[in-house]
């Protein structure tokens, strides 16, 4: 069978849905997967132990009319000559749809919180999770519809950091000043919801306690981040490792996976860590914690003391900072709890 799985972005949602291409080789073997993926989370798909190829839909050439009428037929003819079986649209919007229905599958599903009128174009599976549980397990819903025998709670990510990823990773933290053999926090800084961000004076108070238990902290993220860093630095009594815009995507699994603990909000990297099964502590204030929570064991959530926690806005009507109401002690606590 040839099996086409349509999820763009962002990395978060990327790193949710892996686990749908692990259950289905798993249960047939001899299936194709292609992957069709946006450029900033291609590396998660690319080399991945259960994908045989990553597609890249690149987003920037269809901003204009004109790019669109250039790219988009093209690129779905070059999806056509694949002779794609079933498509899986776990996006679940209509950009998302018009890629899977273009693809030529005869048999094209969509999860079961799809928008903008995509399940026009595929059948909608609702699943055993549909109103409640993980969001991976919502995506795993979709291919448990095919046949794949998925247990609750059992999810594969089957992300794969190569040897050289690893080695480029170690000699950057050395070049910044530590060495990945000590114990490391990892902090988490931005997000792409302002008020998914925990304040940097938190940060800051939480970086120095556990600089004092021999633990340095790393603060990382894009290079849009390095402005928040450098206030969490000149707040701490010693600076923390700082290798915001310094990582790539791979690179940055690696230094997540070695950590001892990691802290952040519901983001991309976050999720990259659970998914690597490093201990994590999420803060979690507009996003609901059973749907978007680190997934598996070993793990610790820290929630918002708001009533109004999950009522999944991008900015507080209320103009609350979400996340401020966090302090730096409950945060401690959950760290001690799961740091290894």
């Amino acid at each position: 069978m040839n099996i086409l799985i349509v999820k763009l972005s962002a990395i978060g949602d990327v790193v949710h849905a892996l686990p749908a291409a692990a259950a289905l080789k798993k249960s047939m073997p001899s299936c194709k997967i292609s992957w069709v993926v946006e450029k900033m989370a291609y590396d998660l798909v690319a080399d991945h132990p259960y994908i045989d190829e990553a597609i890249v839909f690149d987003k920037a050439k269809c901003k204009s009319l004109g790019g669109l009428i250039c790219y988009a037929p093209r690129f779905l003819r070059d999806l056509r000559r694949r002779h794609f079986d079933v498509a899986l649209d776990l996006q679940g919007l209509m950009k998302s749809a018009l890629i899977a229905w273009g693809s030529g599958a005869a048999k094209r599903y969509v999860y079961e919180n799809s928008r903008e009128g995509s399940d026009w174009l595929a059948q909608r599976i609702v699943g055993q999770h549909a109103l409640g549980g993980h969001v991976t397990e919502r995506y795993l819903d979709v291919v448990r519809y095919l046949g794949c025998d998925v247990q609750t709670g059992s999810a594969d990510y089957g992300i794969f950091v190569s040897d050289e990823e690893r080695k480029t990773a170690y000699n950057l933290a050395r070049h910044q000043g530590f060495d990945m053999k000590q114990r490391y926090a990892v902090f988490i800084l931005g997000a792409n919801w302002p008020n998914k961000i925990w304040p940097q004076e938190h940060f800051a108070a939480v970086g120095d306690v556990l600089y004092g238990k021999g633990i340095i902290p790393v603060v990382v993220g894009g290079s849009g981040d390095g402005q928040l860093a450098a206030i969490v630095a000149e707040q701490m009594k010693i600076p923390p490792i700082d290798l915001t815009g310094r990582t790539s995507l791979k690179q940055l699994a690696a230094i997540l996976e070695q950590a001892a603990v990691v802290i952040g909000g519901d983001t991309g990297p976050m999720h990259l860590a659970a998914a690597l099964k490093t201990p994590t502590v999420a803060l979690m204030g507009p996003t609901d914690e059973a749907r978007n929570g680190p997934y598996g064991q070993g793990h610790a959530v820290v929630i918002t003391p708001h009533d109004c926690a999950g009522c999944w806005q991008r900015s507080c009507p209320k103009g609350w900072d979400c996340l401020a109401a966090l302090k730096s002690e409950a945060v401690l606590t959950a760290v001690e709890r799961i740091c290894r």
